[in-house]
């Protein structure tokens, strides 16, 4: 290969590996919201159940990892050292491998962590008081928001423990449809039904979710697919470069 080849897959290796560090401190960040989010569907999960937190520090984790090779990828790029090359190779090497095999986890595993979040979204429901909890809090804002009333529907809410053992006909105060007729109008806790008829919406949140997930898939596979291929593209430019290293300094040894 010649100098200016040499040189092109150098500099594009190093704007590569710098995409690659924006692209792990975006990871970075999407696992500390993760971790520290209180307003999103993420929190209520996350206090219910330690898969996620596991999953914000694996991001987090990743991220870091990513920033580094960025940077040490960057270092071997412009400065033709082979052992940082061949070590950044690897370690992307690895990271594909354990994406791949997230994914087919993932997959196969998927009706199974339905039925999981199914049962501790229906178990913080059971157990929901309206006092001043994350959780809660932030379940009362997801129904809101997204206009839906329990996880399958609205009665979800029947097998609640203070509306069960209430003498009074209760119902969720964030699941209050504005249009239908009655008085009481929260943003949190139980409310009394005034009305004949229970004003709230009859959509489950898990339809509501199922729908952003439907109309995002085309996103989540783009940057996926997006990511798989720079990762692919960094481990066959450090490659050359690595080989085009290799030959540069063989020419340069003298011939008796």
């Amino acid at each position: 290969m010649g100098k200016g080849c040499i040189t092109v897959t150098k500099y594009f290796l190093f704007l590569f590996n710098l995409l690659f560090f924006i692209s792990g401190a975006l990871i970075m960040g999407f696992g500390l919201w993760v971790l520290f989010d209180n307003q999103s569907f993420i929190a209520v999960l996350q206090e219910s159940s330690d898969t996620v937190k596991v999953a914000s520090y694996i991001l987090i984790g990743v991220g870091s990892l990513s920033m580094a090779m960025g940077f040490f990828g960057c270092l071997g790029a412009i400065y033709e050292i082979r052992c940082l090359l061949g070590l950044y190779f690897t370690c992307l090497l690895l990271i594909l491998i354990a994406q791949v095999t997230a994914g087919v986890l993932i997959y196969f595993q998927r009706d199974r962590l339905k039925y999981e979040m199914s049962n501790i979204m229906k178990g913080m429901i059971i157990n929901y008081t309206g006092q001043n909890r994350t959780t809660e809090h932030t379940w009362d804002y997801i129904q809101k928001t997204m206009e839906c009333c329990g996880w399958t529907g609205p009665g979800n809410w029947s097998e609640n423990i203070l509306i069960k053992n209430s003498s009074q006909i209760l119902y969720s105060c964030s699941c209050r449809n504005a249009s239908l007729p009655g008085t009481d109008i929260r943003d949190v806790g139980l409310c009394e039904q005034l009305s004949t008829e229970t004003p709230v919406y009859e959509t489950g949140c898990v339809t509501s979710v199922e729908k952003w997930l439907q109309d995002n898939y085309g996103v989540i596979l783009g940057i996926c697919g997006s990511v798989a291929v720079i990762e692919l593209l960094g481990m066959i430019l450090s490659m050359c470069l690595c080989k085009s290293v290799v030959q540069e300094y063989y020419t340069k040894v003298p011939k008796y």
